[in-house]
């Protein structure tokens, strides 16, 4: 009995600790109250959602680490990838009536960068198409980037002009609280692949990522989830004092450019590749235009390191 006692004990622990939010798990309750009586709380906290889907939405896109020539029919690439992705605040030069502005709602306070690792698998297709994929994770958070891709290589191999490819990419952020965010986009870069005796090539590359970002909140949020029981049922709809749902942010009309450049090396079958990105996300669009603010661009840098058969 005693021994059952502990068992039961330990899996209460683990099980309060599973329940417990990583540190950079996102609380958009602090983002304020959307549908707040006064009317300029609730255009703040719309504004400020708006800002942080802005903002997120960029960085999760942040990273491209493949130059434009395509694998070949037949080729194959495994990659762990590793992007460190810098996020700035900004201060409308005195406090709102909501508080202090946030853009990065997170449970800890946020730092000002966060680290996303990832696993990318590309697969070369005939006639220059490529397809990938790739699987990240938010460091210190349970949710988890998906991203689909399609590139080809309009022009690839010659041996005086440079590698010219357009890539579609889609990408979503899974294990949310209260809100779902995606992005997606058309990406054009150039490069050109050099010798270096042997086996080793060195790859420069540059482009220009045209970015779309969308997020909403698809179920009311609490924003009084320490409510007790007993006010919960105070009356019949006490329930749903203090809730609401954000302005959409709407895919088709947040559109952002990203510029980037690195450069990869391939030694046998090894392969080093290093970026960096750049996003302006515009600012943030609300019915007041006082209360429209530019945002801080997002500045990325990416390494890849993987299999290139």
């Amino acid at each position: 009995m005693r021994t059952f006692r502990r068992i039961s004990a330990t899996a209460a622990l683990l099980c309060g600790g599973l329940a417990l939010a990583a540190p950079n798990d996102f609380k958009i309750q602090i983002l304020g109250n959307p549908t707040d009586p006064d009317t300029l709380r609730a255009t703040i906290a719309n504004a400020n959602f708006q800002a942080f889907a802005k903002q997120m939405g960029a960085a999760l896109v942040s990273s491209d680490l493949t130059p434009p020539g395509t694998l070949g029919h037949s080729g194959f690439s495994a990659a762990m990838e590793l992007s460190v992705v810098s996020l700035k605040g900004i201060s409308r030069g005195e406090t709102p009536p909501t508080g202090p502005w946030f853009i990065m709602p997170t449970e800890n306070t946020f730092q000002g960068s966060f680290l996303l690792p990832g696993v990318h698998i590309r697969k070369g297709l005939p006639w220059s198409f490529e397809i990938g994929t790739k699987v990240g994770w938010i460091d210190k958070s349970d949710m988890v980037v998906g991203t689909l891709e399609a590139k080809w290589a309009g022009n690839e191999g010659f041996a005086y002009l440079p590698d010219v490819a357009v890539r579609f990419h889609a990408t979503r952020l899974f294990n949310t609280r209260d809100f779902e965010l995606g992005a997606g986009g058309l990406d054009f870069s150039v490069g050109k692949k050099w010798a270096i005796g042997g086996m080793i090539t060195l790859t420069p590359y540059g482009g220009w990522d045209l970015t779309f970002v969308g997020a909403s909140t698809p179920r009311l949020v609490d924003f009084q989830p320490d409510r007790t029981e007993a006010q919960s049922y105070a009356s019949q709809y006490a329930q749903f004092n203090n809730a609401g749902v954000y302005k959409e942010v709407a895919l088709l009309a947040n559109a952002h450019n990203r510029f980037y450049g690195g450069a990869r090396f391939i030694g046998g079958v090894i392969q080093i590749v290093a970026e960096v990105s750049i996003t302006g996300v515009g600012e943030t669009d609300t019915v007041s235009e006082s209360l429209n603010t530019q945002l801080p661009a997002v500045l990325a840098f990416n390494v890849s390191l993987g299999l290139d058969f």
